[in-house]
């Protein structure tokens, strides 16, 4: 088994074949094909080959055997094979090497979706013959595995494939190679903000995607219109980062020993309150480092609560002295008053929080009661009595 990167290139080390014993696939009548390897592993972005060879009787019914096509694939039948050249998914990077009985497949810039069973069929002029079972290839690529231990973070380069004979590796630091370290694993600081990939040595054009600790979150509020109480409200929490973060919710209430209200990405109120208006804010944490979000604040809109009123003085009231009565609710927003009397309309109306009657005479006794309004709705009061003593 050869791997290149080019024609005279050879990669050995992160391409193995799983099975070192010779695999013959035997016909009957001297019909058969060899495969060098039935199990390949290989690294994305890398060149494959898989060679094989093949065998028919050199003469039939008196007649001589010509090879009149030769082919691999991976899709249809035995019987009714898809070309590799002609199949889309790999235009431009199947090569065929056919020598006497030699048929060696080349795939360049290997993908994770060619992986698959790769078999050799030939054709004569008599008959034809597929290699079955054939070689199984298996792509993947590299991957920094991250593990933590106080505020240091260890870093291994890995792959699937069992990589032969203990090879050098190349760390990159923010795309920068970093120099006189070669070993598989590498220790780094928690928190400092770096991002860091590895290779092969002499391939680090197939490097592992970069691992870094969390960007700084965003916060996303859904609704994005008004928040209205009783509906449903998501809060949402995101960054990049890799290894994935984990991520926490807090609400900010002056107590440094703050509470999580949720350990996931979202914060979810499915009927929010106006107890739970205040400004919301989340952590992203993976083994490289912890990064919180800017504040978010939630205004939860309401309707007016049952107003109260209230009179001042509360003392007994006597003609020709000065009443103030106060009408008070809860809203957001702020709720509007308008005040009532029992059996008489005021013209024009009495609008305001306060009702204020600077020299409040005997004819001004009675209920009294208001109302409280905004755009999500109107409560009314209670009636208040109003008993007005003579002098």
């Amino acid at each position: 088994l050869h791997v290149s990167l080019s024609p005279d290139v050879v990669l050995s080390l992160i391409v193995l074949p799983d099975v070192l014993c010779v695999t013959v696939i035997q016909g009957q009548d001297g019909w058969g094909v060899t495969y060098t390897s039935t199990q390949i592993c290989a690294l994305q972005g890398s060149t494959v080959e898989m060679p094989c060879t093949y065998r028919y009787p050199s003469t039939m019914s008196h007649q001589t055997t010509e090879v009149v096509k030769r082919l691999w694939f991976t899709k249809g039948s035995n019987k009714a094979p898809v070309d590799l050249k002609t199949d889309s998914d790999y235009t431009g990077r199947v090569e065929y090497f056919f020598d006497n009985n030699g048929c060696t497949l080349r795939i360049s810039d290997l993908r994770e979706r060619d992986s698959a069973e790769y078999k050799f069929r030939f054709i004569t002029n008599h008959d034809g013959f597929t290699g079955s079972p054939g070689v199984t290839l298996s792509v993947t690529d590299l991957q920094v595995q991250v593990t933590r231990s106080w505020t240091q973070g260890e870093l291994r380069c890995h792959s699937s494939c069992n990589v032969p004979d203990n090879p050098s590796y190349v760390w990159f630091n923010n795309g920068q190679k970093m120099d006189g370290e070669t070993s598989s694993s590498l220790r780094v600081s928690v928190e400092d903000n770096n991002s860091y990939s590895c290779a092969v040595t002499g391939y680090e054009d197939y490097r592992s995607p970069p691992v870094y600790g969390p960007k700084l979150p965003s916060v996303s509020v859904s609704p994005s219109a008004e928040i209205v109480e009783g509906r449903s409200v998501t809060l949402t929490c995101s960054s990049d980062a890799n290894p994935a973060a984990k991520y926490t919710w807090y609400k900010k209430n002056g107590n440094p020993e703050l509470q999580p209200l949720s350990e996931n990405t979202s914060l979810v109120f499915r009927s929010i309150q106006s107890s739970d208006s205040g400004e919301y804010y989340c952590t992203a944490e993976n083994e490289l480092g912890r990064r919180t979000s800017r504040s978010i604040s939630i205004d939860v809109k309401y309707g007016p609560k049952l107003p109260s009123v209230s009179v001042s003085p509360s003392a007994e009231i006597v003609e020709g002295s000065s009443v103030t009565l106060t009408c008070s609710s809860d809203a957001n927003p702020a709720a509007k008053y308008t005040w009532y009397k029992k059996n008489l309309y005021f013209r024009p109306p009495r609008e305001g929080p306060q009702l204020v009657f600077s020299s409040i005479q005997s004819s001004d006794s009675g209920q009294y009661y208001c109302t409280a309004e905004n755009e999500l709705g109107t409560k009314t009061s209670q009636y208040k009595s109003i008993d007005v003593k003579c002098e």
